[in-house]
């Protein structure tokens, strides 16, 4: 479970801490600043909880709009899907809505390889580029598909681990 932090725009009042959207509901409703006016404007910050969750709410852009369907996202998403929407929303800018969009809609190819070179390998392992002889198979050059490659895939590292993927 995650942790979070809402800091009021006024200054004159003190934020809170909570984990779940009842808690953020419920302490934000009794919220008044010094004056004694009722506060209604708030920071959401990520304070403590799993770095693949971290980084879905930085793709999906935190804040009191949305606190509920990502919370909720976080429970309920597996790692993979929380990986799809961190790629096509944090790296190639796609919008999505968690109230009502399903991470398996996007269209995107991911691999969890540590280099092109390796995709490439992969590829050829996997009979993209055809049947290839074994007395031909020594002088592959990976290398060269590994460039080839990288002009439509990219690479990112999500929580310490290398993903290549391209948006179909």
């Amino acid at each position: 479970m995650s942790s979070f932090y809402a800091q009021p725009y006024d200054i004159s009042a003190t934020g809170f801490y909570f984990e779940i959207l009842e808690e953020y509901e419920e302490k934000s409703s009794k919220l008044v600043n010094d004056a004694g006016f009722p506060v209604e404007e708030f920071e959401i910050q990520f304070i403590d909880g799993e770095d693949i969750d971290c980084k879905l709410f930085d793709a999906l852009g935190l804040s009191q709009c949305n606190i509920g369907p990502l919370i909720d996202a976080a429970e309920s998403w597996g790692e993979w899907q929380k990986i799809i929407v961190i790629l096509a929303v944090g790296e190639c800018g796609y919008d999505f809505d968690p109230e009502d969009g399903n991470p398996d809609d996007f269209d995107i190819d991911i691999y969890e390889m540590d280099s092109m070179k390796e995709l490439a390998e992969h590829f050829v392992d996997e009979g993209l580029f055809g049947e290839i002889p074994e007395s031909l198979i020594h002088y592959i050059d990976y290398d060269a598909i590994a460039r080839d490659l990288s002009t439509e895939y990219s690479e990112a590292r999500i929580t310490g681990r290398r993903f290549i993927y391209r948006y179909v």
